[in-house]
C-alpha cells in the first residue's frame, strides 16, 4: 500500500487576520516540546504501517519553516526512521517569506525536501499590510529566487483574491509576477471570512471593506482565464500547474487515496476510516506524554456518505469522476446512486456528462460548493 503522510507544524510568527486554521503564536520554547510529542506520535503510528510505502510527505502549518534548523532535522529524521519513504517521494514544505534564508533553504534541500510552497498571497504591499501579513512583496519575490538558487525546481506560490480593497488589476499583476518568475505551480484561493477571526471583527466594525460581488466575480474570471493563457493547467478548482508539476500529495485527497496525518488537528484517511487529532496544543502534547494517541474521532463513513465524498472530491479536479472507478471502489453503478442528481446538475449547466464520467463545467467550478452539496445524503 502507498500512502501520503502529512505533518502539521502549528506555529506562526503572527496570525493573519483571515486565518481560521489551527495555528498558534507561541514562545519558541514550546517548539521543542511539540516536536518531541510529534516524534512520539510518529513512532506510535509507524509500527502498524511498516509495510506501507510513503510516496508523498507534506509538512504544512502554520509555518513549518519558523522552526529552527535542528527541529526541522529532527522532524524529518523521525519520519525516515519510522516510515518507509520512497526514494522518489514528493517531499513538500510550506514556508512564509521572511522565515527562510540561504542557510535554511540549503538545509531543507539536504533533508531531501524537493518541493516548497510559499504563502505569498499577493505582491501588493498595501494589501499584505491590510490582512496582517508580515512580509513584503519584495521579500516574497526574493524567497522564490533564493529557493531556486538553493536547488528547488518545484516551487509553488499561494495567491488570494477577494481581499479587502483588492482590485482585478492587483490580482492580475500578482499572477503575472508569479508567472514571470517561472513558478511552476500557483494556487489561488478566494477569501472566505470565518466567524471569530480578526478579519470578521474588522469587517463588522467597518475598518475593512471587501470587493463587491461583481468585482469578486470579475476576479474569479481573471484567475480562470489568465493562468491557462500563461501555460498553467487548471487541474483542480484552486490549483494551476505547468505540466508535470501538479501536487502529488494533494491529489491523494481528491483521488480518495489513503493518507496519515500527524500533529495537532491533523486528519487521516486509512482503510476507509476518517480520523482527526485533537486541536488543542496542550491536550495533544499531554496525551502523547501518556503514550496515548491524540485521536479526537475515528469513523467509517456510512455507504451513502462515502459515495458522496468520492464524487465531490473527484469533481474538484479537471479530470472529473470516472464511472468505472466509482464502480470499482463501491461495486455499484454511479448512475444507480446519483441518477437524478446528475440529471439536475446537467440541466443547470453545472456538469458535463459523457459515457465515461462527469466533470464540472466552467459554471460548475464557480459554484462548486453548491454542486458538491447536492451529492450529500
Amino acid at each position: 500500500m502507498k500512502i501520503g503522510l502529512y505533518i502539521h507544524i502549528p506555529f506562526c510568527a503572527q496570525k493573519c487576520l483571515y486565518c481560521d486554521f489551527t495555528s498558534y503564536v507561541c514562545d519558541e520554547s514550546v517548539y521543542a516540546d511539540y516536536v518531541a510529542a510529534l516524534c512520539r506520535e510518529c513512532a506510535m503510528q509507524g509500527g502498524p504501517l511498516a509495510n506501507a510505502a510513503v510516496d508523498s510527505l507534506y509538512i504544512g502549518g502554520g509555518t513549518p519553516t519558523i522552526l529552527p534548523g535542528r527541529l526541522l532535522e529532527q522532524t524529518v529524521a523521525c519520519v525516515r526512521k519510522n516510515f518507509r519513504l520512497d526514494e522518489a517521494a514528493e517531499i513538500s514544505i510550506e514556508a512564509n517569506p521572511g522565515t527562510v534564508n540561504k542557510e535554511k533553504l540549503a538545509l531543507l534541500r539536504r533533508l531531501g525536501i524537493n518541493r516548497i510552497s510559499f504563502g505569498v498571497q499577493t505582491f501588493n504591499d498595501r494589501l499584505l499590510q491590510l490582512v496582517g501579513r508580515i512580509h513584503s512583496a519584495r521579500e516574497g519575490e526574493q524567497a522564490v529566487l533564493e529557493a531556486r538558487k538553493a536547488g528547488f525546481t518545484n516551487i509553488s506560490i499561494d495567491l488570494m483574491y477577494g481581499l479587502p480593497e483588492q482590485t482585478v488589476a492587483d490580482l492580475e499583476s500578482s499572477m503575472r509576477r508569479a508567472a514571470n518568475m517561472g513558478v511552476p505551480h500557483v494556487s489561488v484561493y478566494g477569501l472566505k471570512v470565518e466567524e471569530k477571526t480578526a478579519m470578521s471583527d474588522a469587517l463588522q466594525a467597518g475598518r475593512l471593506t471587501l470587493p463587491d460581488e461583481d468585482t469578486d466575480d470579475a476576479m474569479y474570471e481573471k484567475v480562470t482565464g489568465l493562468l491557462p493563457q500563461l501555460g498553467y493547467d487548471w487541474y483542480e478548482i484552486s490549483n494551476f500547474a505547468l505540466p508535470g508539476y501538479e501536487c502529488r500529495h494533494n491529489l491523494k485527497y481528491w483521488q480518495y487515496k489513503p493518507y496519515l496525518g500527524l500533529g495537532v488537528a491533523a486528519h487521516s484517511f486509512l482503510k476507509g476510516v476518517r480520523s482527526a487529532n485533537v486541536a488543542g496544543l496542550d491536550v495533544y502534547m499531554r496525551q502523547l506524554a501518556r503514550n496515548q494517541l491524540p485521536v479526537l474521532f475515528a469513523e467509517t463513513a456510512i455507504e451513502k456518505t462515502a459515495w458522496a465524498e468520492f464524487s465531490f472530491l473527484a469533481l474538484r479536479t479537471q479530470r472529473g469522476l470516472y464511472f468505472d472507478e466509482f464502480a470499482a471502489q463501491f461495486h455499484i453503478a454511479f448512475i444507480d446512486c446519483f441518477g437524478p442528481v446528475v440529471e439536475d446538475l446537467s440541466r443547470k449547466g453545472l456538469i458535463a456528462v459523457t459515457s465515461a464520467g462527469i466533470r464540472l463545467t466552467l459554471l460548475g467550478r464557480k459554484y462548486g460548493n453548491a454542486v458538491f452539496r447536492s451529492f450529500l445524503p
